[in-house]
């Protein structure tokens, strides 16, 4: 009688609020506040360059690029060992490491800056984008263990779109800062910030719902059988990485992925400059208009993911179709987006402003699409999938802003600025069009492989 009657609350209630939707709103603050960190420098940048303003530098277009860069040198290092250390050890450590280590780099930047140069705040930005190479791979693989496959495409599509609001946030914010307060107190509050994250989920996050204390067993039973899972013995299986490497349709998930950073980081690290150089847009309605896209693509998301759910619950659409579908939308939209852009007058501000807020809020569709994948093909080694694609990706976010440097030699240049646009959008076009020919949402034969960690220590010890 007694579990008839928590089954009657967990039904009525627990659908609507439970453990598991705590767990999905930390780590959509922990996506929001690391892409707070990880864009502020392109705002606070436009202060600490500007020669009207006290404490700045002077810094070429190519230094800066360099230094808005240089997070993704230390970003790629440990995305594949991060992978394997969720799957491993369970996210949780590697998230709360990620966040803590970040905010504290975040409060130290503003005296790098000011004793070290632009040198000393490379250096503290590859460390920051080192300890964030843990942030996609360990919660793709909470979101494995936390999300019911019913509910993926909504919780999944709010927990990264933290990162969108985090972005169009710490844009329109960082503005107003550095003019009221100087371009200093962009770092020392998203550090700020960062750091009270970091203890709250100290004590209320969890690996997953077998580890957590606050979880009650019928909603533990309810995400554990939508998942497959069931007790406590949770083998932890050995990464088949010939068989990974080999799969065409993960291949297609590389190929994409690059795709997708390329046109994404571009556009997130050339904006601002665009506004000021181009449009002459000032520093405070800068990070305003720059915020609006992604904005659009936070607020975006909810209707996205909920029609995802929605359609593969009808069953209008197999989950791969569903996925494409999603996957097209984010990346063909913004190529169509960007062709306009190109043509945009030097002095149609709102016009451009547009058609940003077109090319980066349609890309919503990517959360639904390709990046879902990854659990989708391969559950248990999704960390290990997300790890190894956006290693590989994110090395294009180095090249990205780095080539944008090279191409633009004046920045007040309209027909330059044309030719990074069409590079963009060129690229978004063939990396979706190599996705949807060859990717797939179907469960992959070597995620079920049948040895253990364990079973592959127990037989090397017996051939020694």
């Amino acid at each position: 009688m007694n579990l008839n009657r928590a089954q009657f609350r967990f039904n009525s209630f627990g659908s609507l609020l439970g453990i598991r939707h705590l767990q999905t709103l930390l780590l959509f603050f922990a996506m929001l506040i690391a892409f707070s960190m990880r864009v502020n420098m392109s705002i606070a940048i436009v202060a600490m360059t500007d020669n009207t303003q006290e404490n700045s530098f002077d810094w070429s277009m190519q230094i800066q690029s360099v230094v808005l860069s240089s997070f993704f040198w230390g970003y790629v290092v440990l995305q594949i060992p991060g992978g394997e250390l969720a799957a491993r050890f369970g996210g949780m450590v590697l998230v709360t490491f990620s966040i803590g280590i970040n905010s504290a780099v975040q409060l130290l930047i503003p005296l790098a800056a000011h004793y070290g140069g632009w040198q000393v705040v490379c250096f503290c930005r590859v460390i920051q984008g080192l300890s964030q190479g843990f942030i996609f791979p360990s919660v793709h693989s909470l979101i494995g263990k936390w999300v019911p496959l019913e509910e993926k495409s909504r919780l999944g599509t709010l927990i990264y779109a933290g990162g969108q609001l985090g972005t169009a946030l710490q844009l329109m914010a960082a503005g107003f800062i550095a003019n009221y307060w100087g371009w200093q107190a962009v770092f020392y509050s998203t550090g700020t910030v960062g750091a009270i994250w970091t203890v709250v989920y100290v004590f209320l996050g969890a690996d997953s719902p077998r580890n957590s204390r606050m979880i009650g067993e019928v909603e533990r039973n309810y995400i554990e059988k939508s998942l497959g899972h069931s007790g406590s013995d949770q083998k932890k299986k050995a990464t088949p990485w010939k068989s990974i490497f080999t799969s065409l349709p993960f291949i297609s998930l590389i190929v994409v992925h690059c795709g997708q950073n390329w046109g994404f980081w571009t556009l997130m690290t050339e904006i601002p400059s665009y506004m000021n150089q181009v449009l002459g847009v000032d520093i405070k309605s800068n990070g305003v208009m720059s915020a609006l896209p992604y904005l659009a693509m936070y607020v975006l998301s909810f209707p996205i993911g909920f029609l995802s759910d929605y359609s593969l619950k009808k069953k209008w659409l197999s989950i791969t179709a569903c996925r494409k579908l999603s996957n097209s939308l984010g990346l063909f939209g913004p190529a169509i987006a960007l062709i306009g852009l190109s043509y945009v007058p030097s002095g149609a501000v709102t016009l451009a402003v547009s058609l940003l807020t077109v090319v980066v809020g349609l890309n919503v569709g990517h959360y639904t699409g390709f990046l879902l994948v990854h659990i989708d093909m391969a559950p248990n080694f999704a960390g290990t999938l997300i790890g190894i694609t956006n290693c590989i990706s994110n090395v294009i976010s180095i090249i990205a802003p780095l080539a944008a440097g090279a191409i633009i030699q004046d920045e007040t240049d309209p027909g330059e600025w044309r030719k990074v646009f069409y590079i963009s959008s060129a690229i978004y076009i063939v990396s979706n069009t190599f996705f949807v020919a060859v990717g797939s949402c179907e469960k992959q034969p070597w995620n079920d492989v049948s040895t253990t960690i364990e079973e592959e220590k127990d037989d090397k010890t017996t051939k020694l």
